[in-house]
């Protein structure tokens, strides 16, 4: 069971799409993975740098799958590429950037802020707080077909991909650059190992579920009534114990419980409901009426940076093939989750 928890209801409640579009997608991922596209260091400029009520910097794993379900539904209206559609989706970040200021040295950081448009009266607008942030990524992405393509239809497919990837917006930034010389790849099935030169030096996202669970278990046998929340604060946590010399002087020691498991990042793994499930139509003011819509929260656990060298082959600490994100919806506990898992 991926360690996951949830905060109290008052901290979020937010309306969302009950995500009935991407469990239609997910027929499409039955389709076996034909090859990957690699998209190479795309620059993204004022991409949402707070990815939940709890958590920021890198944005959320979902403003990217949203992305690229989006361009999959364009493939699904192209003459030419129809036949195709795309599935997981592999992060792979060079820079990360938050646009942040302070005054001082010892102030703490401020979200630079934009000021809006004018009103409609000549009144000044109201400045809506936002954090944002400057991305260069690349990410491979599956290509799924029931039929393995042709050379003709790969080469439209990377031609086409550069063009919407211009178009698209990236975890709510715009594309403002990419690769010069090899914006766009496609890579066979069998040649997924040929993808891992084209990351470095990036460093690669994936889950931390093993990490959480053994940071639970340490946290909760010098606590036993601590939670998976208590294990996940704990991780963001720097712990500043002094230390006495034996010439009296004293030694401060700085000690994290994330300490020998790695990079490891709080993240949002997706949205849990906290109401009944709304007909399509009924809740207002959501972003796609068309579906069934409920109130949902944040639902977290860990990532993992990890460099794409250790990304290997099943026998590895890290497999590159499981290295792609996913939609998962789990109806019996009314998950909306993101994950590095399979569908079964």
């Amino acid at each position: 069971m991926t360690p996951s928890f949830n905060p109290p209801k008052k901290r979020s409640r937010v309306a969302t799409t009950a995500h009935k579009d991407n469990a239609d997608s997910s027929l499409k991922r039955n389709k076996p993975v034909v090859g990957y596209l690699l998209f190479k260091k795309v620059v993204i400029e004022n991409a949402n740098a707070i990815s939940s009520p709890l958590t920021y910097g890198f944005p959320a794993v979902t403003g990217f799958l949203g992305s690229f379900h989006a361009m999959s539904r364009k493939m699904a209206e192209h003459s030419e590429l129809s036949s195709l559609s795309l599935g997981g989706v592999l992060l792979a970040c060079y820079e990360c950037t938050p646009h942040i200021y302070r005054d001082k040295s010892y102030n703490n950081y401020t979200f630079n802020q934009s000021r809006n448009p004018l009103k409609k009266d000549g009144k000044t607008a109201s400045i809506i707080e936002e954090g944002k942030c400057r991305l260069v990524m690349s990410f491979v992405v599956e290509v799924l077909s029931d039929s393995k393509p042709s050379n003709e239809l790969t080469s439209v497919l990377a031609k086409q991909s550069k063009q919407w990837i211009w178009q698209q917006r990236l975890a709510g930034g715009s594309v403002f650059g990419i690769d010069r010389f090899n914006p766009v790849q496609y890579f066979d099935a069998d040649d997924i190992d040929a993808v891992v030169p084209h990351l470095l030096p990036a460093f690669v996202l994936m889950e931390a579920k093993q990490e959480f669970s053994e940071i639970i278990d340490s946290v909760q046998q010098n606590n036993p009534d601590a939670t998976s929340l208590d294990a996940l604060i704990d991780v963001a946590t720097l712990h500043h114990i002094p230390k006495t010399k034996d010439n009296g002087d004293t030694k401060w020691i700085t000690t994290s419980s994330k300490t020998g498991h790695g990079w490891l990042v709080p993240m949002p793994i997706g949205y849990q409901g906290i109401s009944e499930l709304f007909e399509a139509g009924v809740m207002q003011n959501v972003r796609n009426p068309e579906y069934p819509s409920q109130y949902v929260e944040a639902v977290y656990g860990l990532g993992k940076w990890v460099y794409p060298q250790r990304l290997g082959g099943a026998q590895s600490e890290y497999d590159l093939i499981k290295a792609f994100w996913r939609y998962k919806y789990d109806k019996d506990n009314n998950l909306y989750l993101v994950t590095q898992q399979k569908d079964d």
